[in-house]
């Protein structure tokens, strides 16, 4: 295990972490308020290469192959540039539960169908396993796809899921068969404007609010044979092959962030005088400080091991789960202590510190919660 990085890999990540800084930390405390998703930040990650970084070259993806390690240091780049946490949220949730299991799964009509609208921008695509019944406990799934003549019946609902609103096309996870267990749910891919498929308004919440999120309806729902990923069962096996990959992109962007947030709160408390000396010279300051480049060292190796036992073609269960609980929950405390150290000057949204706090919650839930993920390490570990 080798964690040296080469030229390449250095120059990737600051290529991404420049281009974020220079053209996508625009008005991003307005949007913020008005739950605005930007379609240009979106267009100008999918023309800067970004959204092809999950995907082979010959179906429009990034000029180079790149390995997972190097993909998840652009991510990491992205997230350090970038001071919306909610867009490489988001172009993660395309690029790894959408594009990726389309290219892994697919036929080559799906493939060549797909993926080249999606990598360029011209089209958004989200992923829909959530139910208002069957959250952590996946398999209470009750969304169904019937088979009949030429295709599947869809009937269901999905709820919160990322880019739902300004979707063109969902991932859909459907019971095809009751009685065989997580054996029984398949994948399909439903372009929104199909006859029977309605998509809600998007929904204001707490953090991550430049990003829309929302519920998917299906009635009747007709969508031909030729839509369904993979074959018919293994739609359980999709959605787990790409959670290890899509928890390496998501929380590279949050690990990017976490550097930011140590350097700017380093400066900060270098800075503001009190009491004729530094803040940073008080030992409860200078110990948040410590804490905050320990989470940040330990979170980075958890991540960078995951993508390098996944580059092996190895299974990743056990440590995509530390990494998951790990890297979220000292995001969370990571931003709070950013805000202890920048004081009252932190806590005003005008100074766009606090919002970090905001999008680092989701972190604790969305993918797998913290509860979901001790419960999963524990079972692994023989408890």
């Amino acid at each position: 295990m080798n964690f040296s990085l080469t030229k390449v890999q250095q120059q990737l990540k600051s290529d991404f972490s420049e281009f974020a800084k220079k053209v996508l930390n625009t008005s991003i405390y307005e949007r913020d308020k008005d739950l605005s998703f930007s379609k240009e930040d979106w267009q100008k990650c999918a023309d800067f290469g970004v959204l092809g970084i999950s995907v082979s070259p010959e179906y429009g993806g990034y000029k180079i192959k790149l390995d997972l390690l190097s993909a998840t240091l652009a991510m990491e780049g992205l997230g350090y540039g970038c001071r919306d946490n909610g867009l490489p949220f988001a172009l993660s949730a395309q690029m790894w539960t959408v594009q990726l299991p389309i290219e892994q799964f697919g036929t080559d009509e799906q493939k060549q169908r797909f993926l080249p609208p999606l990598i360029s921008g011209k089209k958004i695509a989200c992923h829909a396993l959530t139910e208002p019944n069957a959250g952590s406990d996946v398999f209470s799934m009750q969304t169904s796809a019937t088979k009949v003549d030429g295709g599947y019946i869809l009937n269901g609902e999905k709820c919160l899921i990322t880019l739902a609103p300004v979707a063109d096309l969902a991932l859909i996870f459907a019971v095809t068969n009751s009685k065989l267990g997580k054996w029984g749910i398949s994948a399909f891919i439903v372009e929104t404007n199909t006859m029977g498929f309605t998509v809600s308004s998007n929904k204001e919440k707490m953090g991550l609010r430049t990003v829309p999120i929302g519920s998917l309806y299906f009635k009747d729902c007709f969508v031909p044979e030729k839509n369904r990923l993979g074959k018919e069962g293994a739609g359980w096996s999709i959605t787990n092959h790409s959670l290890e990959y899509d928890r390496c992109s998501i929380l590279a962007s949050q690990l990017g962030a976490m550097e930011y947030q140590l350097e700017q709160s380093i400066a900060y408390v270098k800075e503001r005088k009190q009491f004729g000396k530094s803040v940073g010279e008080f030992q409860s300051v200078s110990n948040r400080i410590a804490d905050m480049k320990l989470r940040l060292e330990t979170s980075r190796l958890l991540l960078y091991n995951v993508a390098w036992i996944k580059d092996q073609g190895r299974p990743a269960m056990l440590e995509s789960s530390l990494l998951k609980l790990q890297l979220s929950e000292s995001y969370v405390l990571s931003s709070l202590d950013t805000i202890r150290n920048h004081g009252g000057y932190g806590y005003l949204s005008e100074n766009e510190v606090e919002r970090d706090l905001r999008d680092s919650v989701g972190g604790v839930i969305y993918a797998g919660t913290s509860d979901i993920q001790r419960n999963i390490i524990s079972k692994l570990l023989g408890l």
